[in-house]
């Protein structure tokens, strides 16, 4: 594992430090800051948690790190801030005081608060060794009398003042709780002497501390109703901690950084309890304290959600167990147990019906119904893998004497989290010792897919995986069959006439159809999660294109050619403006261009001729169908290459069959790929269903979802300027207008209203109508929408949190956050933000917050979405993830 840990001064000016990933130390590289400290203190908090962040890529992929962060930050809410982790520090490792600081700074300064609690044990067992005492232990349990629990008490309280001093030099707030969390009656007094038996835990100290921006650092004293202080174990105390608050996690660092097998000695690497617990306590190297421990743990999660799990590790690997797929540590979760059914009878058919309708990519862009789905199990033999809950579900083809297949693997976000799907497929393999399945060549989880595979093939977009063949002579045979019988769609297969793609090559690599792999060295069960990978490295075409762009004047068409500049293959030849005829473009940089006055005849020849490889329609509603057609005139009679896309960023298309609706986080990007015809969202309506569609199965029949929309005043359009020139763009709707406040308008039946629940529609067995009502403001750009959505069952703030992690969790452009968005979080900015998840004190109605600029993921980005998949690029070539604003010309750079 490649690691790198620069230390950073941090922004209280601590003294130089290395910081430390993954257990190995760094060269130090400082990160001064010389700013006023009170105006400042925001973006250094930003500062450093970028940093931070940027370190953590050295464990895995950034996907994989950012996937893990945003699952914790949203584990947590104001109103329950502890439900992240419980770290439960032995003693041992509080010998180890810088590498624990220095571990538990890097969570605070990703924004993350862990709950902390620590023992004092061998400290405790030097002092009254040094008295000539020697430690009395019963049952495991120390004998504690007065002068054993005074020693105890000073003893935990200075640990406990180490480790907030340590933090705090690191720039970590720390708070000590030293008393006043755990209430105790005596264990058995005769027996033990002062030791407790935790019988009530108080979290308010603790979401006290957390709520004031500083690590709550607890020792494992309890006091009784009568004040007398007690002694408690603090491995029990960390379980009756974790109990009442209970968290994703339960970590217990320890010097040995895991639970080891017996008799080899090697560590543990996951344990299923449901699955695996019965035959492990039967296993005669599981003994001793193995045993206690195990048992204790299973007990421990027995009473907690299954989404939490418990981790021991050491404090150096703290970060790689937490913020990667394969660990580091022993991970200890409750799971389920597994099945396989050969056919949908044994789960139920509404409840495989419903995992289809909600999960298969294939339903949710529209390409297959779930009757499509199945009907095709039907024929061949088939069985159906997954677990009990069905958190994942697999199906495999398996016709008698056959290649078996995976048609379906199918996750929800628990399924991932949890690693369900490693565990199912394991069962498959343990069956099938061949098989072959397919993914799109984008799929956000591919190299999961990768790592699991003996080979691959990738062509036009689409990846075929198989394992158990060696031999690609015996592939190509086996893909052979699959074309005659028609058991994996052509469109995967390297056979027959490829599907041109504009320019891309047969195959991601440009080179031979097969490519078969050598599998990385991947031990079993070595990889514990479903590994998210970062996109692609490369586009998938590089080949030059030509844009023409026609209406250019507005500030969308200004945004646009800003993005184009950027572009690495797209380049801006043409742009059409009436007002502006003869003047140079001077937002487009790459090289000059001069704006043209070009009539629907120009355009048809242009067409004809192949001077551009796509058009962008930046016209008013109802003035583009004359461009449109005479492209489509044009394209008649070309020759030598394939047709124009087009891209319509008026809403004239928007409900046209025969074009494509171009939100890809929505609809798919297949059918964006394979695409002529795009006409772009709105912006109000691209912000109102990216909030709608994650609820969309929850919306009470017979009500509509309300959407509140303000906009800044960009989204008004322009008018050209008085100007002799003509140069000058104003914007129609002016903050002097407005009087520094806000407008209603179009209370009723805007276009958006419209387009809206149209589309969304397509996501629901039912139609779906939404209330829309817009108000403009005063700033320049920028879109905040607040959704208010009556619920069809009682859900809570965090179920409604999480529909929407498991929703966006991949999208690159989507950015999730607990608080609600404003102006800062959106503006210049690429993508759509969300927050502020609420739910009524009843239960019974959503309200969700979310944004974007208009200009932007609301027109420009999106356009360009669709124009690099359209043309075959990579969907984010030309958009990078940080814009920002040109001073008083409202240009975005």
């Amino acid at each position: 594992m490649l690691t790198t840990a620069p230390a950073v001064r941090l922004s209280s000016g601590v003294a130089r430090r290395a910081l430390v990933v993954a257990g190995r130390r760094q060269g130090a590289l400082h990160v001064v800051r010389r700013v006023p400290a009170r105006s400042m203190q925001s973006s250094a908090a930003q500062t450093d948690r970028d940093t931070i962040t940027r370190l953590l890529y050295s464990l895995g992929s950034k996907r994989e790190v950012e996937r893990h962060l945003r699952i914790f930050s949203s584990s947590s809410h104001p109103s329950q801030p502890a439900k992240f982790a419980v770290i439960k520090v032995g003693g041992a490792v509080l010998d180890q005081l810088d590498e624990l600081a220095i571990s538990l700074s890097f969570l605070y300064r990703v924004g993350l608060y862990p709950v902390v609690i620590h023992g004092g044990g061998p400290q405790l067992n030097e002092i009254i060794e040094r008295s000539g005492v020697t430690p009395d232990y019963i049952d495991g349990i120390r004998v504690t009398d007065a002068k054993v629990l005074q020693v105890a008490r000073r003893v935990f309280l200075e640990e406990n003042l180490k480790l907030v001093a340590a933090l705090e030099a690191l720039g970590t707030r720390a708070r000590p709780i030293t008393s006043g969390v755990f209430t105790a009656d005596f264990l058995d007094k005769e027996k033990y002497g002062l030791v407790g038996k935790i019988t009530k835990v108080d979290k308010r100290p603790i979401e006290a501390s957390i709520r004031a921006g500083a690590l709550p650092i607890l020792t494992s004293l309890a006091e009784s109703p009568d004040g007398q202080i007690l002694n408690v174990n603090a491995d029990i105390a960390a379980g009756e901690l974790a109990k009442e608050v209970e968290p994703m996690k339960i970590v217990f660092l320890n010097e040995k950084g895991g639970l080891f097998h017996g008799v080899t000695g090697e560590k543990l690497d996951v344990i299923n309890l449901d699955e695996e617990y019965d035959t492990l306590m039967k296993e005669s190297w599981v003994k001793y304290g193995l045993k206690l421990k195990i048992r204790e743990f299973k007990e421990l999660l027995d009473h907690l959600p299954r989404t939490s799990s418990v981790a021991v590790i050491s404090a150096s690997s703290l970060q790689r167990e937490l913020f990667t797929d394969d660990g580091a540590g022993t991970l200890i979760r409750r799971g389920y147990k597994l099945f396989k059914h050969p056919s949908i009878e044994g789960i139920g058919a509404d409840r495989f019906r419903q995992v289809i309708h909600d999960r298969d990519p294939e339903v949710l862009s529209g390409d297959q119904s779930v009757t499509g789905v199945l009907n095709e199990l039907k024929n061949t033999p088939y069985t159906i893998y997954g677990d009990e809950p069905l958190d994942v579900v697999a199906v495999v083809s398996h016709p008698e004497g056959e290649t078996p297949v995976m048609t379906k693997l199918l996750a929800s976000r628990s399924g991932i989290l949890n690693n369900v799907v490693d565990n199912v497929f394991n069962a498959i393999k343990k069956d099938h010792r061949r098989l072959f399945w397919t993914a799109q060549a984008d799929d956000e989880n591919r190299s999961w897919h990768f790592e699991r595979a003996d080979g691959s093939f990738t062509r036009a977009g689409k990846s075929l995986f198989w394992y158990g063949v060696q031999d690609v002579h015996e592939v190509e045979k086996i893909v052979k069959g699959f074309e005659e019988k028609g058991r994996i769609q052509r469109s995967y297969l390297p056979v027959g006439p490829p599907t041109p793609q504009r320019g891309a090559a047969s195959s991601l690599s440009g080179s031979r159809p097969y490519s078969t792999m050598a599998r990385r060295n991947v031990l079993p069960g070595s990889v514990r999660g479903y590994a998210t990978a970062a996109p692609s490295t490369g586009p998938v075409s590089t080949e030059i294109k030509r844009l023409g762009l026609i209406g250019a004047r507005g500030f969308t068409g200004q945004a646009l050619t800003h993005l184009l500049s950027k572009h690495p293959y797209l380049n801006l030849t043409h742009v059409s403006s009436r007002q502006l005829a003869g003047r140079p473009l001077n937002t487009y940089t790459k090289t000059p261009v001069v704006y043209s006055n070009l009539s629907t005849e120009d355009v048809e020849r242009m067409e004809k001729d192949g001077e551009v490889d796509a058009w962008v329609m930046a016209l008013p509603n109802g003035i583009c169908k004359p461009f449109v057609d005479a492209v489509d005139r044009g394209s008649q009679e070309r020759k030598g290459s394939e047709s124009s896309v087009i891209v319509d960023l008026s809403a004239d298309y928007r409900f046209e069959k025969g074009w494509t609706y171009g939100l890809p986080e929505l609809y798919g990007r297949e059918i964006i790929r394979a695409s002529k015809r795009i006409s772009n969202p709105g912006c109000y309506a691209t912000s109102t269903q990216m909030l709608v569609a994650p609820l969309i199965k929850y919306i009470k029949p017979g009500t509509w979802p309300t959407v509140f929309g303000l906009s800044g005043y960009s989204g008004a359009g322009t008018v050209a300027s008085n100007d002799p020139d003509g140069l000058t763009s104003l914007p129609k709707v002016t903050p002097e207008s407005l009087g520094g406040g806000v407008r209603p308008y179009a209370l009723t039946d805007h276009i958006h209203e419209r387009e809206a629940g149209y589309h969304l529609s397509e996501l629901s067995t039912s139609p779906v109508r939404v209330a829309f009502t817009p108000c403009v403001g005063s700033w320049f750009s920028g879109i905040i929408s607040t959704l208010s959505m009556p619920l069809s069952e009682k859900l809570t703030a965090k179920d409604v949190s999480a529909l929407y992690e498991e929703k966006y969790q991949d999208e690159l452009l989507v950015t999730i956050k607990r608080e609600v968005p404003i102006l800062p979080d959106i503006e210049a900015k690429h993508g759509w933000t969300v927050g502020g998840f609420q739910v009524h004190s009843e239960g019974d109605r959503a309200v969700v917050v979310g944004g974007l600029d208009n200009l932007l993921k609301g027109a420009a980005t999106q356009c360009l979405q669709n124009l690099n998949l359209a043309l075959g690029y990579d969907e984010f070539a030309g958009i990078r993830q940080k814009v920002e604003k040109n001073k008083p010309d409202l240009f975005y750079m």
